[in-house]
């Protein structure tokens, strides 16, 4: 959380143990299923440290599938979206978990940094929000980038590794691209991010992309 977590590898293991921070019921607040009844699965744990990041997922404890499942079960009458989030959650081998759920007739949206890359059912939905690490973006991984549905990018006046959308691949995929303005925590800025993340929609054709669960006040 906010670059203090420890970077954590990748993880091996068959999938019937997760490291799972929180399993909680919300709407989807960012990204192209944004309004959408959703239940989250954030997993813990990730293998990169962004300054900005405002999550925690590093309290986590060790869950069995049967255990996530039963969990998901509980919060899902209503929503048959499920947000599979971190962290990283690309860093713990998740297939036997999407399988589950797809089983279980739920739609699976998972998030990731780009950086890594699992193989999952077709019918997985994938948003990757590249991150600049040393100042610059590195391309998302093909295998990666050919599955993925859409791409948000975090865009900041005031950081200057974050005042632009890089080019990761997507326009070899013509991938849809939202534009996310980072939340700084601090009135001025916030108000200068979305009037850059609304900039640089109209220029280019981007999505604008706002917190709506922030807006709501839910997690």
């Amino acid at each position: 959380m906010f670059g203090e977590n420890p970077i954590r590898p990748p993880v091996k293991g068959d999938g019937m143990q997760l490291d799972v921070q929180h399993i909680f019921r919300t709407v989807q607040g960012e990204g192209p299923f944004a309004g959408v009844p959703s239940v989250f699965v954030r997993l813990g744990g990730c293998n990169l440290a962004c300054g900005f990041c405002d999550t925690e997922f590093e309290t986590f404890e060790n869950l069995t599938l049967e255990a996530i499942l039963h969990e998901v079960g509980k919060l899902s009458e209503g929503a048959k979206l499920i947000v599979v989030t971190g962290g990283e959650p690309l860093r713990q081998p998740i297939r036997p978990l999407c399988e589950a759920l797809l089983a279980a007739g739920y739609a699976i949206q998972i998030e990731t940094n780009g950086t890594l890359f699992r193989d999952l059912p077709e019918e997985v939905s994938i948003v990757c929000s590249p991150k600049s690490v040393n100042g610059r973006y590195a391309p998302v991984r093909d295998d990666l980038l050919e599955r993925a549905n859409a791409l948000k990018f975090i865009v900041s006046q005031r950081n200057d590794a974050y005042k632009a959308v890089a080019e990761v691949g997507q326009s070899v995929y013509g991938t849809p691209v939202y534009v996310q303005p980072m939340d700084e925590y601090e009135e001025a800025a916030n108000a200068e991010n979305i009037s850059l993340a609304a900039s640089l929609a109209a220029t280019h054709g981007y999505r604008l992309c706002l917190q709506t669960h922030k807006i709501l006040g839910v997690e």
